[in-house]
């Protein structure tokens, strides 16, 4: 991800924590930014910081649950040929019982951590493909892997951005363009304020620490970077695991038991 050319990264999410340490390190690596986000003096802060690492800096501040505001995002998308990188880091966080739970809170959820991501990705792909380059990033979550733990409505809107990138990096792979998932663990950011005294504090990683390895992950050529994985063979494993199940997932007959049973 290194620049060999003037290029532009948008970061959706990109005030706060994980959005604007990637600002940071992607601005240190040479590259324009576009920055998007709801609030302005933030956007401004990380911008200004990142201009000193002598690139240009944009920002958009809007909310990307308006459909409205995320057209304008959309159309930046297609009509800026500079830009190369979109990360899709924007989210927000649910309650964590589905009993109880406001249905029009989850709706936005969803739209955030799903629609949006989804669209960008959509119009991305197609715009990096014609141009034969180009790399994506969601940034998903390791809940997507444990969806006891929490919320399952969250955990399920990023096990459905884990499913979109690695779908996708199929598709566009031989079109020069790079799909990455980043899965963090719990991570000191605003987004997980209130955890503290939860959990344990080995559990919670720094996010500058966070992003430094989901960028290092990139650069080894990683579809899915777990930052806190020490194994990557865990990993590989249960990939391979959930691959070997394909053959069986869809047959002409039902399996002898449920044949048995009946």
């Amino acid at each position: 991800m290194r620049r060999t050319t003037r290029t532009t990264a948008l970061i959706t999410g990109a005030s706060s924590g994980i959005g604007a340490l990637y600002a940071d390190r992607l601005a240190r690596r040479g590259h324009d930014l576009i920055l998007v986000g709801r609030d302005a003096t933030r956007l401004t802060a990380v911008a200004e910081t990142a201009t000193r690492h002598g690139v240009t800096v944009e920002t958009m501040r809007l909310d990307l649950a308006d459909p409205a505001e995320l057209a304008r995002v959309e159309t930046r998308l297609r009509g800026d040929g500079t830009v190369r990188i979109l990360i899709n880091n924007a989210g927000v966080n649910a309650q964590p019982n589905l009993i109880g739970a406001d249905p029009d809170a989850l709706e936005h959820m969803i739209r955030v951590n799903v629609t949006v991501p989804t669209r960008l990705a959509a119009i991305a792909a197609t715009v990096f493909a014609a141009m034969g380059r180009g790399a994506i990033i969601n940034i998903s979550s390791a809940l997507a892997l444990t969806p006891e733990m929490l919320s399952g409505a969250y955990s399920g809107s990023k096990a459905f951005l884990l499913n979109l990138s690695l779908s996708l990096a199929k598709e566009v792979a031989p079109r020069g363009v790079r799909v990455q998932a980043v899965l963090p663990g719990a991570t000191a950011t605003a987004f997980w304020s209130g955890s503290e005294g939860v959990l344990p504090s080995e559990m919670v990683m720094d996010a500058a620490e966070l992003v430094d390895a989901a960028l290092a992950g990139f650069d080894a050529g990683e579809t899915v970077t777990i930052p806190s994985l020490p194994d990557p063979a865990d990993w590989d494993g249960f990939n391979a695991a959930r691959s070997a199940l394909a053959p069986n997932l869809s047959r002409r007959h039902a399996a002898a038991r449920y044949a048995q049973a009946a």
